[in-house]
């Protein structure tokens, strides 16, 4: 199954490791330095040009990638479980 990230952006849930409201999630130091790692490895992108309010943290051809949502982190939990 798929999950649908926003803006025609899916990920097979079976590669999903994680959702995370932005807000709450990057208030760590470590999550930021994650996220800013990432960045700069090449490893973010982003389901659509508006403002963020989740990421999905998954893994991709032998990598753990991320994916910027516009979808809050609980609509995006509830697209999971209807599945």
């Amino acid at each position: 199954m798929y999950l649908h990230a926003g803006n025609g952006r899916t990920i097979r849930t079976r590669d999903v490791i994680g959702i995370f409201d932005l807000d709450n999630a990057s208030v760590s130091p470590i999550t930021r330095r994650m996220l800013t790692e990432m960045q700069h490895e090449g490893r973010v992108e982003s389901a659509a040009d508006e403002l963020p309010k989740a990421f999905i943290l998954y893994r991709a051809e032998g990598t753990i990638r991320l994916c910027l949502s516009p979808l809050s982190s609980s609509a995006l939990r509830g697209r999971c479980e209807e599945l």
